[in-house]
């Protein structure tokens, strides 16, 4: 199957799409490439994603739309906006917000190799907090009918300055309140994919806050505990068969300041059995935030 990567897209810059401009190509996935513009109407730079119509399938044009729309029915100062839908000759396109920064998985993998072994841990309440935002978007897109299904670092962009987390990537969400049940595809990333995902049973928003518990878990140890594997497939069999074994070490045996009433927290999201987990990512959101504010000096926390 080809991808967007061998495409040659540098014909696009300078090309008109909408009310924008296509200034330079910033990055690409495997079927849709983003492009930084030029908003002649309120003459400011966004980002524009293409999907291109050499590549496009039914199925990745229904999730490229799926994406767009997902985005622009949610307004929340953590979710990255779309601004404008359309198509072109050559391409589908959305424009949204550009975000200067970088995604959580740069800051995972820079703290990860420091060269100061105690400081190869994200600092607590840097991770607790980003959290706290980011439930807060999750809970308001489960409001709304929205799960996002592939919660990851990767989907999470950092602005340089203000640190403020946006969620980004609503390609694989889904309109909960249609029917309740998955496509019958798997969908999501293995790694943070919740077990009722690869089950393809019903998914509502637990789904997502096991994913966004999975990247916390991440955050707060530099990698994540699971059992050696050679294969996607093979850690998604241990998902199933380990249950609520999978993870092998928790946040309070290796990082310098977590300890097992966090663990407690975090482990009751990241339950095998969704009925064991919080009720909504709010409730998640609401430990989270106890936890911190008895975090009044450094020594509370240990």
């Amino acid at each position: 199957m080809s991808t967007i990567g061998k495409l040659n897209l540098d014909h696009l810059v300078g090309q008109q799409v909408g009310t924008s401009v296509l200034l330079n190509k910033l990055g690409h996935g495997a079927m849709s490439a983003v492009f930084v513009a030029f908003q002649k109407t309120l003459k400011r730079q966004i980002a524009v994603k293409i999907l291109p119509k050499s590549l496009m399938t039914e199925k990745t044009a229904a999730f490229f739309q799926q994406e767009a729309e997902s985005a622009a029915i949610l307004a929340h100062p953590h979710i990255i906006p779309v601004y404008e839908v359309g198509e072109t000759k050559e391409f589908l396109f959305f424009t949204m917000q550009l975000v200067k920064g970088n995604e959580l998985s740069y800051y995972i993998r820079r703290t990860q190799k420091n060269i100061v072994p105690s400081k190869r841990f994200m600092p607590l309440k840097t991770v607790i907090t980003l959290m706290l935002k980011i439930l807060d978007a999750l809970a308001y897109a489960h409001d709304n009918d929205i799960v996002h299904r592939d919660i990851k670092p990767d989907n999470i962009m950092i602005e340089k300055h203000s640190k403020r987390p946006l969620i980004t990537d609503f390609g694989v969400a889904r309109v909960s309140r249609t029917t309740g049940k998955s496509d019958r595809l798997l969908l999501g990333t293995p790694m943070y994919m919740a077990p009722e995902q690869i089950l393809s049973g019903t998914v509502d928003g637990r789904a997502d806050m096991y994913s966004a518990g999975v990247m916390m878990l991440e955050m707060l140890m530099s990698r994540l505990p699971y059992p050696p594997y050679r294969t996607a497939m093979d850690l998604l069999k241990m998902k199933l068969s380990l249950k609520d074994r999978i993870f092998q070490q928790r946040p309070s045996q290796v990082h310098p300041v977590a300890n097992r009433a966090l663990d407690e927290i975090l482990f009751k999201a990241l339950a095998f059995n969704r009925d064991q987990r919080y009720a909504s990512c709010r409730e998640f959101a609401s430990q989270l935030e106890t936890y911190l504010n008895k975090m009044t000096t450094p020594s509370s926390a240990r």
